[in-house]
């Protein structure tokens, strides 16, 4: 029996011991040739869908069924872990920073997004030959109002974006006073339970882990069926749009960090030196947790962050700080909605930059994570993302390529880390500035 399962182990290490994106572009490779061989083809390709849609359609619903609790667990342990002591002088400085360069960079998106409409002509159709279907979009009057649950159990059941969001947060803020309380009896109570929800946050990025195992075959079935109903014809927009993302990346960087550092006195190219080895780091592994430790290395050593301030604010960016998701978000998003021939009116773009600024709160520092948040916007802004449509084609033709933008948008998370721990700290009047010379 040993022996059998060590054949087991031994017949599938190979898939295993590859790198993640390197299976991840063969499937989207692969995907694409079988697909545009059978698009050629008329008499095989609706076979082929039929019988196969099943598999790309278990990794669309394996994603939507681990979206709301990793959201939900993550918002709570996030906003929990923040002692109120910590949200003093420091904190406050560092949340604020974050909270302004996530709508600057998503702001970046939207406006790459509306300038050169990635999509716009491609006229994608589901399974079904319908257009993607448009929820009735509410007003931002009625967005904000209804951003307060009034059932938090409901907006959990029916997946309400933004109350769990706006909930979680509540939550975990009040955890976190309760940790901070005198009262032994209720700080220990308050410790169990985070210590509980931080399990569950964990356990659900297990989960993620796993998911993303299968996202080789979700990803090469998705992409078959995708070119073998749409004809080659999708290769340029998808070029297109992972070229926009990293003009945004790219727009960010410059006007973002660069203008950031300029104006509090600190030279960009001496920053960009230093925080190099964790940006390529950062840009290889795809994972921002797995990154923190070479960011406090390079921040201490090479910028002249005092040990204070990073042991703070970068595992606080490593969860809440996502400059670069939120401009693949925003990218997407106009994406689909020109895909699908419904482009994004100005309600529903300031919906998005509300959901993405909210939810980058929650985005778990892990390969991948950034698809599970397209599915919250998308929700957000009504372009669901059901079985047949063409707004799930869409999505489909994005993750085929996520992997190439996750490695720009995670350098960008992390650079966007390390800027704000700088920034801070020159102005506490604490940072090295002989490390600057």
């Amino acid at each position: 029996m040993t022996e059998q399962e060590t054949k087991k182990t031994g017949l599938l290490s190979w898939y295993f011991q590859m790198s993640l994106l390197v299976r991840i572009t063969v499937g989207l490779v692969a995907g694409a040739i079988v697909g545009i061989a059978l698009a050629y083809s008329p008499s095989m390709a609706p076979n082929f869908v039929s019988n196969t849609k099943f598999f790309g359609d278990v990794f669309i619903n394996l994603l939507k069924m681990i979206v709301v609790p990793v959201i939900f667990f993550s918002l709570i342990s996030g906003a929990a872990s923040i002692t109120p002591a910590q949200l003093g002088r420091v904190g406050v400085k560092t949340i604020i920073f974050y909270a302004v360069l996530v709508v600057v960079a998503i702001s970046i998106g939207l406006l790459v997004g509306n300038i050169f409409q990635p999509g716009l002509g491609l006229g994608l159709l589901g399974a079904e030959g319908v257009q993607g279907k448009l929820a009735e979009t509410p007003s931002i009057s009625t967005l904000l109002l209804n951003i307060i649950p009034t059932n938090p159990i409901e907006s959990l059941a029916k997946g309400a974006v933004l109350p769990i969001i706006f909930f979680a947060l509540c939550f975990g803020i009040g955890l976190s006073v309760i940790r901070a309380s005198d009262n032994e009896e209720l700080s220990r109570a308050g410790d169990s339970l985070f210590r509980m929800v931080t399990a569950c946050a964990e356990s659900m990025y297990v989960v993620v882990r796993g998911i993303m195992q299968y996202a080789p075959i979700g990803v090469f079935f998705l992409i078959a069926v995708v070119f073998a109903q749409q004809g080659p014809k999708v290769i340029g927009p998808l070029a297109y749009l992972v070229g926009l993302a990293y003009l945004a990346y790219v727009l960010h960087v410059l006007i973002g960090f660069g203008g950031v550092l300029l104006l509090h006195g600190l030279n960009p190219i001496v920053f960009f030196r230093g925080a190099d080895e964790a940006m390529i780091s950062a840009f290889v592994t795809r994972s921002s947790n797995a990154t923190l430790p070479i960011s406090l290395r390079v921040s201490e050593e090479n910028l002249g962050v005092p040990r204070t301030v990073s042991s703070f604010s970068l595992p606080l960016g490593a969860t809440i700080n996502m400059d670069g998701t939120s401009i693949y978000l925003a990218v997407s998003a106009m994406f689909i909605g020109y895909a699908t021939g419904n482009p994004l009116s100005i309600d529903q773009q300031l919906t998005v930059l509300l959901t993405a600024t909210l939810g980058a709160v929650g985005t778990a520092g892990v390969p991948g994570a950034g698809a599970l948040m397209l599915l919250l916007v998308l929700e957000s802004v009504g372009l669901k993302v059901e079985t047949g449509s063409a707004v799930a084609v869409a999505y489909a033709m994005i993750l085929g390529i996520d992997a190439l933008m996750d490695m720009g948008r995670t350098c960008l998370n992390v650079t966007g880390d390390i800027v704000a721990a700088v920034v801070v700290s020159k102005h506490e009047k604490v940072l090295d500035t002989s490390k600057w010379a």
